[in-house]
This record gives C-alpha cells, structure tokens and sequence, in this order.
C-alpha cells in the first residue's frame, strides 16, 4: 500500500460516523477517540477529573467547581461549605477557655497558701478567698461588705449597716439578723417570721393573716377582715368581729357581746341568759326551758 492511500484509509477512520448515529461535527464516541489522542483535542466540557465527566448542578458549590476549570485543562477544588454558609461558631471549651482569659485579666494579684487557700486581688479591689472546701469569701473594695458563699449552696452576706443575712438553698429560706437583735425569717411561700430581743414573735401569713406571741403568753391574731383574737396563757379567748361584736370564752362559759348592748352567756353546765339593751333578762335551763323572763 502506497503512503497515499494509507494516508486516505486513515482520513477515513477518523470521519466514519458513529454507531449512534451522530454527525461528523458532533462529539465522538470513546472508541474514535481514542485512536487519535495524539492530533485532535475533544471540545470543552463542562467539567471532569482524570477523564471522567462530573455532574451537572446548579448549586453554589458545583458552580464554584466549574469556575476553577480552564479551557484546555480538568481540575478539582473542594469547597468548605461550613466556610462559606454559615459563620464559625466557638466551641464549648473555647467560650470556657475565653470566660477563664476574662476572669484572669480582672485578677491583679493572686497568692496560693501552703493550706490550699487561694487570695486574689481583683482590679477593682475586691478580694476574693478560695477555700479548699470550696467556699468563696468576697470582701469589698471599702471592707464594709463580705459574702461568703458555700459549697451547698448557701450565701451568708455582712451588710455594713452590721446586719447578717443568711439563705438557706435548700429551704430556699433568708435569715436576717439586725444590730438590735431583731431576726427575721422569710419562706419561699412569703411568709414572714420576726423575733423581736424582748421573745415577741410576729408571723406574716400569705394572705396577711398577723400572728403575735408575747413574753408573757399572751397571743393575738390579726385578720384580714378586722376580725382580732387573743388568747391569754390561762387559755381565756377574746375574739372581737369587724362587725362590733365580742366573743369571751373561758372555762366556765362563752359569752358575746353585741354592739347595741345585748349580751348573750351559755354557761358550761348548759344554762342560757340573754341580757337585752332595754333591761330585759331571759334564763334558760340546758334543755331550753325558759326559766326566768324578766322584763
């Protein structure tokens, strides 16, 4: 075979169409290819990696891929989509760690005892105790006011007014102690315990109810409603109403008084007297005979 009909053998080869069907100017099957890798190029693609066409998206990262293409060559850059969608956020240990860098610029002096305690001067002249238990003592810049707060949760704090207040965590409870003497309790149900130097006690109820227990035994409860009643240490009970009336019970009868005068008595051993404003008396035995009827 002569150069020049090798060389139309092959013009040939390379223009057969493919099996697809496909025209001459269209993109050419593997095979055709590669018998002729080294005289022609393959158009560009839109993307590939050693050969091997990648997917066609309409994503952001897809389309950031395709921009790093050149015409002549095929490469690959991945993204970081953390990077580009959302901002970085700080780690646990990081936010810690950062706390801990804060804390540390408002310690001005810190000074570490043979017996585990920790003294640090703050910036602001506070300082601060650490106590191998755990328990912190604060002390103010003017040293009028120290906090002291435990381990369990507890706080004790000394107000410069000398007043001691302590919370109770658990009870959820505040104990205050003035200068005179004078101690007060309040609940978390806002009730209201005073303790007066002289053994008063004066109890605040929730619903404003006041109670009051005197040295001397005397107790007297203040309601809402204006209703006063006290009881005196030999167990005698005077209840007075808003209303005016008045109620005496004692062991030997109970008595009430009316505002416009009458008086009302049932003796213990069942007897009844009625006294009226106008002078009248009515006497009834137990079984309420009348007995006497005084006009």
């Amino acid at each position: 075979m002569t150069v020049g009909q090798a060389l139309s053998f092959f013009l040939q080869v390379v223009h057969q169409p493919s099996s697809t069907g496909g025209k001459t100017g269209s993109r050419k099957s593997p095979g055709a290819v590669s018998h002729v890798t080294g005289l022609f190029k393959e158009p560009n693609s839109s993307s590939c990696i050693k050969g091997m066409p990648l997917p066609i998206s309409d994503s952001s990262e897809d389309m950031s891929l395709s921009q790093n293409h050149s015409n002549d060559t095929c490469s690959f850059v991945p993204c970081n989509n953390n990077e580009e969608r959302e901002p970085p956020k700080l780690s646990g240990r990081s936010m810690l760690n950062q706390e801990r860098r804060k804390s540390e610029e408002e310690v001005q002096e810190k000074i570490e005892y043979c017996d585990g305690k920790v003294e640090e001067v703050l910036t602001d002249g506070r300082r601060i105790l650490t106590f191998r238990n755990g328990t912190k003592k604060e002390i103010s810049v003017d040293k009028r006011t120290t906090t002291i707060s435990f381990s369990n949760g507890d706080v004790k704090k000394i107000m410069p007014d000398q007043r001691v207040i302590y919370y109770y965590a658990d009870a959820q409870t505040t104990h205050t102690v003035y200068p005179d003497g004078l101690k007060v309790l309040q609940f978390p149900n806002n009730q209201i315990e005073k303790h007066y130097p002289d053994g008063t006690q004066e109890i605040v109820f929730p619903d404003h109810t006041v109670k009051c227990l005197y040295s001397d035994g005397l107790k007297e409860t203040f309601f809402p409603d204006g209703t006063v009643v006290k009881v005196e240490k030999n167990g005698d009970k005077i209840v007075v109403f808003s209303n005016g009336q008045k109620e005496i019970h004692t062991a030997q009868f109970k008595r009430r008084e009316y505002p416009d005068g009458t008086v009302k008595t049932v003796y213990c051993n069942g007897r009844r007297e009625t006294k009226y404003s106008t002078g009248r008396v009515q006497i009834k035995d137990e079984e309420g005979n009348l007995i006497l009827d005084k006009k």
